[in-house]
């Protein structure tokens, strides 16, 4: 799978944190990232602050190998909202009915 995921020119790994990775699925990431970060791009979406990966990545060295890896070229895009997007799309759908 490593293999496959690393020939993409974009790869989105989206929800990250949502769950702990076990220690084999943290060194695939971090060798995957290896292979991706000399011309290929990488995006990860995540509730979780980089600073708090250690929550889902328990392995010290492969959790650094990993950050490193991403600070390392990262374009860094925060986005905050009191609400969540679920409320954002339900109020949409709210304004939309009243509307018509």
């Amino acid at each position: 799978m490593r293999k496959r995921l690393s020939q993409f020119d974009v790869l989105i790994i989206d929800d990250f944190g949502m769950r702990k990775l076990s220690s084999t699925e943290a060194q695939d990431l971090k060798e995957l990232l290896e292979i991706r970060s000399i011309n290929k791009s990488t995006f990860f979406t995540t509730q979780l602050p980089l600073n708090h990966w250690n929550e889902v990545i328990e392995d010290v060295v492969i959790l650094e190998a990993i950050v490193d890896l991403v600070q390392h070229s990262a374009i860094k895009i925060e986005m905050k909202s009191e609400k969540t997007y679920r409320e954002i799309k339900a109020k949409k759908i709210d304004e939309k009915a009243i509307s018509h």
